[in-house]
């Protein structure tokens, strides 16, 4: 994968605040048996099941469209068939694909929390997901702010919702550091003027980090993914 630059000349001094996305960057990649029984479910291959995946998630993390809408919508593609009792368990698998975090990331955010530089979650995510990271995971104590797709009705890359979350962590866009996943995402936060690192693994992010002179580093040790997939 290419990685590009982080941004602007931006310091480790400089920064007091850092933003971080959550899927595949607080959590591990899905693994393949996870993303094949939900294909099973329609009768299709991975790589059809991950297009039909990603074709409306954006407005399903955003809230334009009901869980129901959202699964129906894969049998919108000719030949594709789901029962309504179906939806349930599709939804319940959806949330257990993001659910495995990244021990070494869930660390490093406890270590930026308590140097005291401010922390942002800012996550494109719906509503099942939102419902399981608040309500379960107790390192969320960690972030003094977060911003998640479903609750404000907006979506990364959309600049209104990198606004909505430095206003919400009270530091300026040269003042913070955003790190996600996605070059469309790392695209618009320096368009913003934010510092953008795009993450790969932990040992790329750590040697990022360390060219800034950013003085709170993860671990040198990467966690283990057990499945290359992306979704």
């Amino acid at each position: 994968m290419d990685i590009p630059e982080t941004s602007r000349n931006a310091r480790g001094p400089e920064i007091r605040a850092i933003i971080l996305d959550y899927g595949e960057v607080l959590c591990l990649r899905p693994t393949e048996k996870q993303i094949r029984r939900m294909a099973d479910v329609f009768g299709i291959g991975i790589p059809q099941f991950e297009t039909l995946y990603e074709k409306n998630r954006r407005a399903y993390d955003r809230g334009d469209l009901t869980p129901d809408r959202y699964w129906f919508a894969f049998a919108d593609e000719p030949g594709i068939r789901v029962a309504a009792d179906k939806i349930p368990l599709l939804r319940a698998w959806d949330v257990e694909l993001w659910s495995n975090t990244n021990p070494l990331m869930i660390a490093w955010l406890e270590a930026l929390h308590q140097s005291g530089l401010r922390t942002a979650l800012l996550s494109n995510m719906h509503a099942d997901m939102v419902a399981k990271v608040r309500g379960e995971f107790e390192w969320m104590r960690n972030f003094d702010y977060a911003v998640f797709s479903h609750e404000v009705r907006l979506a990364k890359p959309e600049p209104t919702i990198y606004q909505h979350c430095l206003e919400g962590l009270g530091t300026t866009a040269r003042e913070t550091l955003f790190i996600d996943d996605r070059e469309v995402n790392i695209t618009a936060a320096r368009a913003l003027g934010l510092a953008a690192i795009r993450f790969a693994s932990v040992p790329q992010l750590r040697a990022e980090l360390e060219r800034l002179e950013f003085r709170v580093l993860p671990s040198a040790r990467e966690a283990v993914s057990v499945a290359p997939r992306q979704l």
